[in-house]
């Protein structure tokens, strides 16, 4: 049950839905309050969730259960940064890579809180004259009134760079690069801007036309006249730099080009040579850093890919590039991590990796590939946990507690046999049972529901799901059950039994014996069944029923179908007509 709160919790967590995912993880640690696992993933939902104190204390009960547990103490880490105590940070970062030192989330929480330490103590930044325009809630309510920023709000970077500068609107020094935030600006000071290159923009700017020099002037009769001054060095400069760097990047832009066509002709090596020129030709270009990380990931280089993705990241924060190839380089980066987890059996950091891409940006292919990860885990811990000799030894142990009436503790250790060993029909029937008797009929009635999947000609499973049927009233379907049970097992005393129960509750009704009481509960009962609402919403029928009633010969026909009889049968055994 703990494994299904905490599955659910992921998949809201996945879903960027942390409250929902604190929740399920919530309820998860009350069923297993020593799991340090629950407990690390609700600090991440606490995170997520700027939570930072609750995110500490979490992370804090994981590396106290679990201290040689690396995680742990990336959790802590996140948690201390989100406070902005850096110093201790620092501290649980390291304490984390000496139990895993190629751990590279530690390495780059450590980097991050080693910068959150230096510039606190480097002190509070000057004011910034802008930072008025940023404070209070009336901000977001001018940016979504504003068609030109109104797109913006939905984009998860350009929210997070508004956040980091009404904390300190100093950061707004940071991020006057980016044409959001200038357009952004220009809303909440009402005055128009001209922000820099974009996201998108990462070409170089073309070189500003080449001023005319104006036409001498017409001599005058003047003493002395000045001459013009030399015309300043460094515009021309300028120029010059720009162009070589559109040079640069045009001929970067031809070994990119050549690199996809040796990419697709197999030709990996050429590709990986110019991709690798392409990038030290103009740096700025995060996709000649992912096409080389592709090109490794085909040729198996799997280190090698995580190396490239890994930069991608970094340059693309540096750069403030869209936040969409920063998603496509960390998702990169799990399908390798996903590669090698063939043979260190390790899909964590694939599910890691996968989960920040999510939050980069929200894309159903890296989805996918999170949920085939996640299964693929937990594939994995179930084959290394799976072993038939110890499912049996457990489920005698659940005979045991069955027979003296302590159904919970039967419970859980039919629970245990079927981790040990899923594809085990008895265990399942034998849960089934205890189920029924706790009066957990859905419970019951799924897993007997199981065992039948599991072993179509199992006697157990029938009489199980047929028992459950019983006790719920749903008389014609326990019919139906045990029925089909004797198909395979046609001598089986209990379901012969089910069988003849089930017949006399059905004559009993059709004889109109049944008290007050019970019609009435029958009758509401059967008014929740979809059959029945069909019968009765059916015109054909109504004309039937309307027959019984006022036209004996046009009843007598009826009769003769075989098919209305049926109906009419179903309509009897719910208490609804009773026939006379």
């Amino acid at each position: 049950m703990a494994d299904e709160a905490k599955a659910k919790g992921n998949a809201a967590f996945s879903s960027g839905d942390f409250t929902a995912a604190v929740n399920h993880f919530s309820e998860a640690i009350d069923l297993a309050p020593t799991n340090h696992v629950l407990y690390s993933n609700r600090s991440a939902a606490y995170a997520s969730l700027n939570k930072y104190s609750e995110a500490l204390a979490d992370a804090n009960k994981t590396v106290e259960i679990k201290p040689d547990w690396s995680k742990g103490y990336s959790r802590l880490g996140a948690a201390h940064c989100g406070l902005g105590q850096y110093n201790d940070a620092v501290s649980a970062y390291k304490k984390g890579l000496e139990i895993d030192p190629n751990n590279e989330a530690l390495k780059s929480g450590l980097a991050d809180a080693q910068a959150g330490a230096a510039r606190s103590r480097a002190g509070p930044p000057p004011m910034n004259p802008f930072g008025d325009a940023f404070s209070g809630p009336e901000m977001w309510a001018k940016l979504t009134a504003d068609p030109s920023t109104r797109a913006f709000s939905q984009q998860p970077d350009f929210v997070k760079m508004m956040q980091e500068i009404q904390k300190n609107p100093s950061n707004l020094n940071l991020y006057l690069k980016d044409r959001r935030v200038m357009q952004a600006l220009g809303v909440l000071l009402n005055v128009k801007l001209h922000g820099g290159a974009g996201a998108e923009d990462e070409e170089m700017p073309e070189s500003p036309p080449e001023q005319k020099q104006p036409e001498p002037r017409k001599e005058e009769k003047k003493p002395e006249p000045q001459p013009e001054p030399e015309p300043e060095p460094e515009p021309m400069e300028v120029n010059e730099e720009e162009r070589e760097a559109k040079k640069r990047r045009a001929e970067a832009i031809k070994e990119k080009e050549a690199g996809n066509a040796a990419y697709k002709k197999k030709d990996f090596d050429t590709a990986i040579q110019r991709y690798t020129k392409a990038i030290e030709l103009d740096g700025e270009d995060i996709s000649f850093i992912l096409n080389r990380a592709a090109t490794y990931l085909e040729m198996g280089q799997f280190e090698d890919c995580i190396k490239d993705c890994e930069k991608a990241v970094e340059r693309g924060r540096e750069l403030r590039s869209d936040f969409k190839m920063i998603a496509k380089a960390l998702t990169r980066k799990g399908t390798a991590y996903v590669k090698m987890a063939k043979c260190s059996k390790d899909f964590e950091p694939a599910i890691e990796s996968f989960q920040k891409a999510l939050t980069e940006h929200r894309n159903p292919d890296t989805l996918k590939k999170l949920n085939d990860a996640e299964k693929a885990k937990k594939d994995l811990e179930q084959q290394e946990y799976y072993d038939p000799k110890l499912a049996d030894e457990e489920r005698e142990k659940g005979n045991e507690y069955f027979k003296q009436q302590k159904y919970p503790e039967a419970i859980k250790q039919y629970t245990e046999a079927l981790r040990r060993n899923p594809k085990d029909p008895k265990a399942y029937s034998n849960r089934a049972a205890c189920y029924t008797k706790l009066g957990a009929m859905p419970e019951g009635l799924k897993d007997a529901e199981q065992c039948i999947e599991l072993d179509p000609t199992f006697a157990k499973g029938y009489t199980r799901k047929g028992a459950v049927q019983f006790f719920m009233k749903e008389y014609e379907k326990a019919l139906e059950t045990y029925q089909e049970g004797l198909k395979h097992n046609p001598s089986n005393q209990e379901l012969l039994d089910g069988v003849r129960r089930c017949v006399e509750q059905i004559n009993k009704a059709s004889r109109g014996d049944l008290s007050p009481e019970e019609l009435k509960e029958r009758q509401a009962k059967g008014m929740q069944d979809p059959e029945v609402q069909n019968i009765l919403q059916d015109p054909v029928m109504r004309q039937v029923l309307t027959d019984f009633q006022e036209n004996p010969k046009a009843a007598q026909e009826h009769t003769k179908n075989p098919m209305v009889m049926s109906k009419i049968q179903k309509l009897v055994s719910a208490g609804i007509v009773q026939l006379r």
